[in-house]
């Protein structure tokens, strides 16, 4: 999720980055790798909730934040969202596809919340935070995530779903070949003519398949 740009940027190169420190200089000849698509928005992520701190009223040290900091910066960030939510007074509640426009307000997506929490949360302890004090990780996060998903799925009448875990069937096939060996005190001639449809050989011998199925 691109947050909005009202929130302020800083210099990738100030050290408040998730890379910025400990960086050894690049061989001389050789160019740095292009960080991935993931390192680069949580960069961005960290670098604007660190330009949020600043401009709190009154400003907040890192240290000083908790989770109902990172709640009010989610809710700041509403206000840029693209996803539209129905009141419940509107016509178009738990419509997954309105028929026309109304004037319910444009939120972030549950989705976009909760993938921007997680790389929040990497990103503060890839920065010296300690993981017992991650305030990205605090139970209340978690209550008002699982509360803007609920009220979302509702008023949008799209569901959250949980991947469901996908089971693997093995399925072990085992042959046991029969004695060839004719019973005893059976004359020769019963054997060879005993079966119509056989080669005439009467040699007896068979195969049979036993199927186990384990589900994984």
């Amino acid at each position: 999720m691109d947050l909005a740009s009202g929130a302020g940027t800083s210099d990738p190169n100030s050290g408040e980055g998730p890379s910025a420190t400990g960086s050894a200089p690049a061989a001389e000849g050789s160019s740095p790798l292009p960080l991935s698509r993931y390192e680069s928005q949580k960069r961005r992520d960290w670098h604007t909730f660190l330009q949020y701190l600043k401009n709190h009223k009154p400003p907040l040290t890192l240290s000083r934040c908790s989770g109902a900091h990172v709640i009010e910066f989610l809710k700041y960030l509403d206000q840029f969202g693209k996803t539209k939510v129905h009141i419940s007074g509107c016509p178009y509640f738990g419509h997954p596809n309105p028929p026309a426009p109304c004037a319910c307000p444009l939120k972030q997506a549950w989705g976009s919340l909760d993938a921007l929490i997680g790389r929040l949360r990497a990103a503060y302890e890839e920065n010296g935070g300690r993981p017992e004090s991650n305030p990205f990780g605090a139970r209340a996060v978690r209550i008002y995530l699982r509360e803007v998903r609920e009220g979302q799925a509702k008023a949008r009448g799209i569901p959250y779903e949980k991947k469901k875990r996908k089971r693997h069937t093995v399925t072990a096939t085992t042959s046991v070949v029969a004695a060839s060996a004719a019973p005893e005190n059976v004359p020769a001639k019963v054997i060879q003519g005993g079966d119509a449809g056989g080669s005439g050989e009467g040699s007896g011998s068979g195969v049979a398949q036993t199927t186990t199925t384990t589900t994984v």
